[in-house]
This record gives structure tokens, sequence and C-alpha cells, in this order.
């Protein structure tokens, strides 16, 4: 089994920061990708980050600038830095881990979510 752990979520002025952790752990061969999304009450959980084990990027539109993903493979860790935060990003953020088991079968799983709110 796979587990996948975020932290890092809170409470944050507009303009301000926040740091979001994720750990994949458990049985597997790789870890293949890991990805960042969130959902909004009311709206679809959307694509926020995404990094592959060959280091390639993905960012939305919205968050293209402010936002920062970074990998930490020896740690199976991936951080998301949040800097210039606006109240459209309140949400909460899951965390996406792809891997490949020991008899090479891909799978997705997903975190708990750690929530962020951006508010004066």
């Amino acid at each position: 089994q796979v587990q996948v752990v975020e932290s890092g979520g809170g409470l944050v002025q507009p303009g301000g920061s926040l740091r979001l952790s994720c750990t994949a752990s458990g049985s597997f061969w790789r870890l293949r990708a890991m990805a960042w999304y969130r959902q909004a009450p009311g709206k679809q959980r959307e694509l926020v980050a995404s990094i592959t084990s060959g280091a390639d990027i993905n960012y939305a539109d919205s968050v293209k600038g402010r936002f920062t993903i970074s990998r930490d493979n020896g740690k199976n860790t991936v951080y998301l830095q949040m800097n210039s935060l606006k109240p459209e990003d309140t949400a909460v953020y899951y965390c996406n881990a792809r891997v490949v088991s020991t008899t090479i079968v891909e799978s997705t799983y997903w975190g708990q979510g750690t929530q962020v709110t951006v508010s004066s």
C-alpha cells in the first residue's frame, strides 16, 4: 500500500506565502510523477502544478510566476512554494502521486488534502 501525506496549509493574508509539502511512502518500485491539485467550494478539482521524475514541470496559467514546484527524489517528497497569494487561491490542496509497483503496474494515489485560506 502507498500513503500520501500533505502538510503546510493554513491561513495567510493576501500577498503572503505558504509552502506545502507532500511525501509518498509505502511499497512501490518507482515514483513516476507528483502533482498538486486544488478544489475550491463549488468548483471542480484542477491541476495546479506537476513534476515528473525527470523534472519536467507544468503549471496552471493562474499560478505561473507565483508558485514553484520542486521535488526531493531521495525523500519521495514534493514541495509547492506559493508566493503572492490571492483570495482566489483559497481551496483544499491535494497531492497526487503516480507510482510504479514492483510488478510494473502504474497506480495513482491521493492525499487527504490540506486547507489553504487567503484572507485579510
